[in-house]
Parts: C-alpha cells; sequence; structure tokens
C-alpha cells in the first residue's frame, strides 16, 4: 500500500464517520477484552485510544469504568462524533503514524484502526507504543492472522485492511518490551476479531 492509499483511509472516514458510527452496533462484543485489558489496569488509569473513532462503545465504556481515556484520531469527523459522546474527555487530532504525545499511559488500546496500516506502517507503530506506555502498560490491538491485506468496504468504497504474519507481532512486542498475554485468532465471542494483548515489561523501557 502506498502513501496516497494509506491516506485515503483516513479521507475515507472523514467521508463517512457518521454513516459508520451509526453502523457500528451498540452491543459490546468487546466486553470480555476489556476485563482483561482493565484487569491489567491501575484504578483511574490514563487509556490512549489510538485511532479512536466516535468513542462508542469502547471507549464509553472505559470511561464507565472509572478511567480517564485520551482520544487520537486522524479524521475530525470522527473526533467530532468523540467529543459529543464523551465530552468530559480529552480528543487530539493525530495520525497514529506520527504519534509523539511527550507522555505515557497505563494503557494502549489500538481497536479496528492500527488494522487500517501497511504491514511496513504497522512495523514502524511498535516503537511509538513503547514511547507511550508506562512501566507494566496494558496494550491491546487488533489484527489480521496472517501477513498481507483485504479490501472492505464503507458505503461502498473500498476500506484497505493490512496485517503481518503472527509471529512477526510477536518478534516486534517482544523487541519493544511487549509480554504476549493473550491472542486469540478470529475470536468467535468478539466478532471474529483477532485479538493481541501484551504487557509492557518492568525492564521494557530502555
Amino acid at each position: 500500500m502506498t502513501a496516497r492509499e494509506s491516506g485515503s483511509v483516513v479521507e475515507l472516514y472523514q467521508r463517512h464517520g457518521a454513516a459508520w458510527a451509526a453502523l457500528r452496533t451498540a452491543r459490546l462484543v468487546e466486553a470480555k477484552w476489556l476485563d482483561r485489558f482493565c484487569a491489567l489496569l491501575p484504578a483511574g488509569g490514563a487509556i490512549l485510544d489510538i485511532g479512536c473513532g466516535s468513542g462508542l462503545p469502547l471507549a464509553r465504556d472505559l470511561a464507565r469504568r472509572g478511567f480517564d481515556v485520551t482520544g487520537v484520531d486522524a479524521a475530525e469527523t470522527m473526533l467530532a462524533l468523540f467529543r459529543q459522546n464523551l465530552p468530559d474527555m480529552t480528543a487530539s487530532r493525530c495520525d497514529m503514524r506520527e504519534l509523539a504525545l511527550g507522555r505515557r499511559f497505563a494503557g494502549l488500546l489500538a481497536w479496528d484502526s492500527f488494522f487500517h496500516l501497511s504491514p511496513e506502517e504497522q512495523r514502524g507503530m511498535f516503537p511509538r507504543f513503547a514511547a507511550h506506555a508506562n512501566r507494566d502498560a496494558a496494550l491491546m490491538f487488533t489484527s489480521g492472522n496472517a501477513e498481507g491485506a483485504a479490501i472492505g468496504a464503507l458505503e461502498g468504497e473500498p476500506l484497505y485492511h493490512g496485517s503481518l504474519d503472527p509471529e512477526e507481532y510477536r518478534k516486534l512486542l517482544d523487541a519493544n518490551g511487549f509480554d504476549v498475554v493473550a491472542h486469540v485468532v478470529e475470536d468467535p465471542d468478539c466478532g471474529n476479531r483477532t485479538v493481541w494483548l501484551a504487557r509492557q515489561r518492568p525492564t521494557g523501557r530502555g
């Protein structure tokens, strides 16, 4: 995928963000994974939601659990929805490929967002995850189940998804100080998502 094609994903959400939000089920099929993620976090800890979208339902659920959620997204349409849905939380426009907030978080979430990057762009994200992770921070993201690309659709327009091989994800996590806590391929209880949950080792930061 070229840089232009990467940018087209952002442009697609900019055009059709409201339609995407309307299609997103209100049922929290991710509850089991959020429970596991939150169990690794200190009470009231700060969470960075990378590619936060509208904030529903994940960020809203995390806020209801008492966590301090910061959302970042490259599409202003999505940020406007996030701010409307979670007015007490912080939301900033940021392309995740350029993530550099200068602060660390107890939890990092890249749910249904990270997989819109090309394989090469995904490789570059792991140092950025580490740079924003507190000691013992939890990281959770969704991916494909094999290296390659898949093209979905949003409002009739092509929507890119990329993935690395699972073994490469493990190597990248390890190289950046994260231990895999759980990994399920196409979890039938979570909309057939492939989910990774990892935790920063206490000595993971150089």
